[in-house]
């Protein structure tokens, strides 16, 4: 953990480029090459580069050398090698953490039992798929052309997200994806769909989840209005085959992965299923290698050209350092749509903490809001706030070079040219002198062309960092995730949290069991506070009426 020291140098080096200008910086040096990193890879014979350009921000090269200090002084490749390697760095639950085993060649240090469980496992995916896609595992109605992946957080999110993403790369059934325990939305999504030729996918290590099973016993009944054997349809992506075969889902269509899988880290295996039964084994593979290819760049690039270590670097810079409390992530792609929330949970349920990994309190807050939406919807939404409000909200945009529909191409430049002004629109601002010009040239005079120009200065010098590459593809996705993956785990590291737990979410879900039965009247609303009492009541008589 760094010590409190570290840290005060940093909200110093803040302080003291408060009133610095980002765009003086440019006209003080040549800032493009130096405060940016590339990444040249292969996806589909076509060699290419993932950029990443940090140079809109105040960050000079006596603020990046600091940085680049706090995370060597943090043990940041011991612990980055801890990790590939299969130390149980998740102290607090006494784990491992080997998501990136998932993908591309595991350590040969790691042990061979958990490499040969990982690769039957992918084996029997495969097949599964292939089955599916084939025909030769099908429904009572036919071949499925749904499926319905039911789970919650990590069981949901990178799924989904991934599903919607490689859309344009879709070969086989429909991909539909069930969380809330809000009946609302299980019924929203059957409404669509036909039980007979509907394969449904129970995403829960433990089989116990609250929302996901309550989920699966309506998605059963819906099953058993039009089919003779629900559990023919259903396949299980938990570590409890037994508790898997109390639903009648027979141990080859159960899925497992060990408890060194996080959550939120678990899309690159069994979690994956539902991408892989819609793109294919052989373009799951791509996006596995694509997050293999990041791995060994993290592993092994030298700290000041290493992608995750310098976005995060960038983002402790932003959060730690200059205080700000959020970060907005706005993908120029609307399949990444879900990106922002995918890395809600990445990064808040990660970071999300209030002491070190040795329980004493952190010297700093941790990390930051994590929101956004894709551009251009965002333009016309809460850009607004980001130019012109007065808190300072960095940026990070992600823009491919390609799209992924060559005849509208001509149109994908026009959302490249947004994304490309918006970031130089937050740099350089508009001046109270610009603004009186402009309406001096549309006729006004006097106090009111003083008022009018007011409203349309935009103060810039805030700061943006931009993630670029060819085209998003399976690779490119794999690449993305696994690059902010590799983030938190460096904000982590500086901050001497462990970004593999989350004990914050058990206590809501713990009151939760309790006030369930005093909703429904099996148990005496007593021994809570009154504002709880109150509502309880209040839900209990209307729900009744």
């Amino acid at each position: 953990m760094l010590n409190d020291q570290s840290w005060r140098e940093l909200s110093q080096a803040a302080l003291h480029r408060k009133d610095s200008s980002i765009q003086a910086l440019f006209e003080a040096e040549d800032r493009a090459a130096r405060f940016s990193a590339r990444l040249p890879y292969t996806d589909g014979g076509t060699s290419s580069e993932m950029l990443f350009d940090f140079s809109k921000t105040l960050i000079d090269d006596e603020v990046l050398a600091l940085l680049l200090r706090m995370a060597e002084d943090s043990g940041l490749a011991a612990r980055r090698e801890a990790m590939f390697t299969g130390a149980r760095i998740n102290e607090t639950e006494g784990r491992a953490v080997l998501h990136t085993m998932l993908r591309g060649t595991p350590d040969p240090s790691l042990p061979q039992a958990d490499i040969a469980s990982m690769q039957a496992t992918r084996a029997r995916m495969a097949a599964l798929c292939e089955a599916v896609r084939s025909g030769a595992y099908s429904g009572p109605g036919g071949r499925f052309t749904d499926i319905v992946n039911i789970g919650i957080g990590g069981s949901d999110l990178g799924p989904a997200m991934a599903s919607i993403a490689l859309s344009p790369f879709r070969t086989g059934p429909r991909t539909h994806f069930l969380s809330n325990v809000d009946p609302a939305h299980a019924n929203w999504i059957l409404s669509e769909m036909n039980p007979a030729r509907t394969l449904v996918l129970i995403a829960s290590k433990t089989f116990t989840t609250t929302e996901t099973m309550a989920n699966a016993r309506i998605v059963r009944n819906w099953l058993q209005t039009a089919v003779a054997d629900p559990a023919a349809q259903m396949v299980a992506i938990s570590s409890d085959a037994a508790k898997a075969g109390e639903w009648g889902i027979p141990p080859e269509r159960v899925f497992g992965f060990g408890d060194y899988i996080g959550g939120r880290y678990s899309v690159w295996g069994p979690v994956g299923l539902s991408l892989m039964l819609t793109v294919g084994p052989e373009r799951f593979n791509q996006f596995l290698a694509g997050a293999a290819h990041m791995d060994q760049h993290f592993r092994t690039a030298p700290m000041a050209q290493n992608l995750p270590v310098l976005l995060a670097l960038s983002g402790v810079w932003h959060a730690q350092g200059c205080g700000y409390p959020t970060r907005a992530v706005l993908p120029y792609d609307q399949r990444l749509a879900r990106l922002p929330a995918y890395l809600q949970q990445l990064e808040m349920e990660s970071n999300g903490k209030r002491v070190a990994m040795d329980g004493s309190d952190l010297p700093c807050d941790s990390g930051p809001v994590v929101w956004g939406e894709p551009g251009t919807n965002g333009q016309h939404a809460f850009y607004q706030l980001i130019h012109q409000g007065t808190r300072i909200i960095p940026c990070e945009f992600l823009v491919a070079a390609k799209g992924c529909y060559p005849e509208q191409q001509a149109q994908h430049r026009l959302l490249v040219a947004n994304c490309l002004a918006q970031a130089k629109a937050l740099m350089t601002g508009r001046s109270l002198e610009e603004a009186r010009a402009r309406m001096a040239a549309a006729g006004l005079t006097g106090a009111e062309l003083e008022r009018q120009a007011r409203h349309r200065v935009f103060p810039g010098n805030r700061p943006s960092v931009m993630l670029a590459y060819h085209r998003l593809t399976p690779f490119t996705l794999g690449m993305i995730l696994a690059l902010y993956e590799h983030r938190v785990f460096v904000e982590g590291v500086l901050l001497g949290i462990n970004s593999f737990d989350q004990w914050g979410v058990e206590l809501g879900k713990e009151l939760a069991l309790t006030l369930e039965p005093m909703l429904s009247g099996e148990r005496p609303d007593g021994g809570i506070d009154g504002s709880t009492q109150q509502m309880v009541r209040f839900m209990r008589s209307e729900a009744s009426g």
